[in-house]
């Protein structure tokens, strides 16, 4: 038989992205760190549900879509949209110490050898 087999579970990405072909936001890469925030679950669609509930920490666009079994797009897509809604927040970055700080460790490690 040549007839093509089609996976019965399988979505269409529009339909998992609600006709969104592009993430909203600019800046967005599949190594964005981003976390749930404490919001109504309300009028979400299954796709954003199934992301909140895997973010109870920081978690990486990339690890949501592997762990979802998404396409990255879709991933960049779906967590766009709850980023607009204030469902997900993305971690402020850490602070970054001083750098005569950084150059005496690295003394230090030099005097060590």
């Amino acid at each position: 038989m040549s007839a093509l087999r089609r996976d019965p579970d399988m979505v269409r990405a529009y339909v998992r992205t609600r006709g969104h072909s592009s993430p909203s936001r600019d800046g967005l890469t599949l190594t964005t760190l981003v976390r749930a925030a404490d919001r109504p679950l309300h009028g979400l669609d299954v796709e954003a549900r199934r992301v909140l509930r895997i973010c109870n920490g920081p978690i990486a666009i990339a690890e949501i879509a592997s762990l979802l079994d998404l396409p990255p797009t879709v991933a960049l897509i779906v967590v766009s949209g709850l980023l607009d809604t204030g469902h997900l927040d993305t971690p402020a970055p850490a602070e970054q110490p001083d750098i005569s700080v950084i150059e005496e460790v690295l003394n230090g490690l030099r005097a060590l050898v």
